[in-house]
């Protein structure tokens, strides 16, 4: 399951504007929550892939394309996944400058 970032937006999106109830918070945030996994089990999967290509290649057992686009895939995995760190982390320092 390859996650894009407009449907970890909109998700987000969902999980903010369903804050009428606790049940409904509490089940739109599992379901991001089971997204934000699912996007980085893909991402684990990509780079071990990407591994395994590379190792494979210094044996003469891969074709080099095939290992220059899992290594391509894994680096941008790898960026989106420090994009989406960076927002959370921006996202919580603002909650907590945020006056009550």
């Amino acid at each position: 399951m390859v996650m894009t970032i407009p449907n970890v937006l909109s998700a987000y999106n969902a999980a903010s504007k369903a804050g009428q109830g606790a049940s409904a918070a509490s089940s739109q945030g599992a379901s991001f929550m089971d997204s934000l996994k699912g996007f980085m089990n893909d991402a684990a999967e990509s780079v071990r892939t990407s591994e395994n290509l590379a190792a494979q290649s210094t044996v003469g057992k891969a074709d080099l394309q095939e290992v220059i686009l899992a290594v391509s895939n894994a680096e941008i995995m790898m960026q989106t996944i420090t994009t989406i760190r960076d927002k959370v982390i921006t996202a919580y320092q603002e909650i907590l400058r945020t006056a009550i």
